[in-house]
């Protein structure tokens, strides 16, 4: 119990410290945009300590759900470039959504498992047997909210190694788009042109591609050993 109450004030501590430093300020796109020369001036003298610190300052806002997301992840295509940025990106995203995933499971889903156990017993199946599957396609579509997941996945049995690298896999081809963009940081005029409704229906579809052909496979395994 004190484990806990010491994660849960260090938890408020966190995010207050976020409202009364003003960080969303800084997480914007006319702040990455008149700051650009300056970081890259930065990152020319001090690569290993920019790339480091970036990652750090990425890591935790995935960790403690900040917004402002989208705009490190533009940042690092336009300080670092499409591959280094995207790199740099993907893990920073999946290793803060993993401690995330960690700090509710310890925090929550015993609690919610005990509460509400019969009413989750199908849930907790059915994540079980396809968790992986629908955890990726929630992924793959950037629309899903970001911390909103990280929360819900923590309080089924999912393992936290499939947790992991489905996120990274999942997140990737949305996380390669908003890099892409930083690339481009002056062409940019809002976040909201950056996902289109094409690209919004291609992922959809990439996204149920796989669980669609798991369900086709085990139709047919079941056919097979009906004959």
């Amino acid at each position: 119990m004190k484990q806990k109450l010491v994660v849960i004030f260090l938890l408020i501590a966190v995010i207050a410290a976020a409202f009364i430093f003003d960080v969303g300020d800084y997480l914007t796109l006319d702040y990455l945009k008149q700051q650009r020369d300056i970081f890259q001036l930065w990152y020319a003298e001090s690569p290993l300590l920019v790339l480091s610190a970036y990652f750090m300052i990425y890591f935790l806002s995935a960790v403690f759900s900040i917004p402002g997301a989208a705009v490190l992840t533009m940042g690092s295509g336009a300080l670092f470039g499409l591959f280094v940025g995207t790199v740099l990106a993907s893990f920073a995203s999946s290793l803060g959504a993993l401690l995330a995933f960690w700090i509710v499971r310890f925090l929550a889903r015993e609690a919610v498992q005990n509460r509400f156990a019969k009413q989750l017993a199908s849930v907790n199946a059915g994540v079980e047997q396809d968790g992986a599957f629908y955890l990726f396609g929630i992924r793959l579509v950037p629309v899903f909210p970001f911390f909103l997941i990280n929360i819900l996945m923590a309080l089924t049995p999912i393992r936290s190694w499939t947790f992991y690298w489905v996120s990274q896999l999942g997140m990737l081809a949305g996380t390669a788009v908003y890099v892409n963009a930083g690339t481009r940081l002056g062409e940019i005029e809002s976040l909201s042109g950056i996902l289109d409704p094409q690209l919004i229906g291609a992922f959809v579809l990439l996204a149920l591609f796989p669980l669609i052909a798991r369900k086709v496979i085990q139709y047919l395994r079941k056919r097979k050993s009906a004959n």
